[in-house]
């Protein structure tokens, strides 16, 4: 009886060894990104890159960013062994001078179960930026890559107030060289943007996202400028409308109210 305890003593051993030897583990590139001076009004983001280099699949179950300025991303299926994938941390400077440092807390199923992210920068005044550069050469203009849309406007109609909607444009790149779309600006906190992919070729186009949770009830219209490396001088505009409402839910009972009127 006694040997039979130590069997089953040495293999609850064996058994747990092995569950902590089998884990998914994140291991992150770099867990700091310094933007370093950010002009007021742009919308920095970058991208955290990762690999799981645990032998189980990893879940991220949640990113957490320490101020409603920062919008993290990240991916919702699981990260097999070996697979890489990004955390995207959009940091919006409108309205915000000064310096900022800003955690993402990343949250998993893997080892360690929580690990700390973190963005900095200066953000600097418009009237305080530095001087634009010299004038560009006509040949540098004429190799500079070039946006271009395939419409420019895009009205989502009736929106409840802080819901989340996307406006969908197809980016064009008619110059000579990569286009890099490095932010946006906007005069309101309440625009974040994706783009795949993130470098268009000369040539190429490119699937712009613009998501929009309004904060203002009235009638909105948005004007976002994409920032870009493109020197041609083009106007890189886009425009968002919606009618910002409080509930679309009140709406609808208004609608069934009235429809029973003539029922009286």
């Amino acid at each position: 009886m006694k040997k039979i305890y130590i069997f089953l003593a040495l293999a609850l051993v064996v058994l747990s060894q092995g569950m902590v030897s089998a884990q998914g583990v994140l291991t992150f590139e770099k867990d700091l990104h310094d933007f370093g001076n950010v002009t007021e009004g742009v919308q920095a983001i970058y991208e955290f890159k990762f690999k799981n280099t645990g032998n189980q699949p990893v879940t991220i179950s949640h990113v957490q960013a320490s101020c409603g300025c920062t919008t993290p991303e990240w991916p919702k299926e699981a990260i097999l062994p070996g697979k890489t994938g990004v955390v995207k941390a959009g940091y919006n400077s409108a309205g915000r001078p000064g310096a900022f440092n800003k955690t993402l807390t990343v949250t998993s199923n893997g080892q360690p179960e929580s690990i700390s992210l973190f963005i900095k920068g200066t953000v600097v005044q418009k009237s305080a930026a530095v001087a634009p550069a010299p004038a560009a050469s006509a040949e540098e203009i004429a190799n500079s890559p070039k946006v271009d849309f395939t419409s420019t406007t895009f009205d989502f109609g009736k929106l409840e107030k802080g819901q989340k909607a996307t406006a969908k444009f197809t980016v064009k790149n008619t110059g000579k060289s990569d286009l890099n779309i490095t932010g946006i600006q906007a005069a309101c906190n309440c625009i974040a943007y994706k783009m795949s992919p993130s470098v268009v070729k000369a040539g190429q186009s490119a699937k712009l996202e613009l998501i929009y949770s309004p904060q203002v009830l009235q009638d909105r219209i948005e004007t976002v400028t994409l920032v870009s490396n493109d020197i041609t001088g083009t106007a890189a505009t886009l425009t968002l409308k919606a009618k910002v409402v409080e509930s679309l839910a009140k709406q609808s009972s208004v609608k069934i109210n009235k429809a029973s009127v003539p029922f009286k």
